[in-house]
């Protein structure tokens, strides 16, 4: 086992739980805009769980995943902002 296998366990070991402590957030989250700051926040985390797992299995497929996660989850932050600011997401 080398060094870079270990740093990565304790990467995603790290991720894991700060995706845990943001899901709490945006589950007991006092207002909307805590809620869609942690759906961004968990969006990140999990795109770099699956960077750090291509990292660890050495395979390209987990970067493509992370890219596409990392996608949706901006275009959710998106939406989810401008129905923070106007109150609906498509306008008439």
């Amino acid at each position: 086992m080398s060094i870079l296998d270990i740093a990565c366990y304790f990467a995603i070991v790290c991720f894991a739980l700060s995706n845990l402590l943001t899901l709490y957030r945006g589950i007991k989250g006092p207002t909307p805009q805590d809620r869609a700051l942690s759906a961004d926040v968990t969006y990140i985390n999990t795109m770099l769980l699956i960077f750090t797992l291509g990292i660890l299995y050495r395979t390209p497929w987990y970067y493509d995943i992370g890219l596409l996660i990392g996608l949706l989850g901006f275009v959710t932050t998106l939406a989810m902002a401008k129905f923070l600011l106007r109150g609906e997401v498509i306008e008439p």
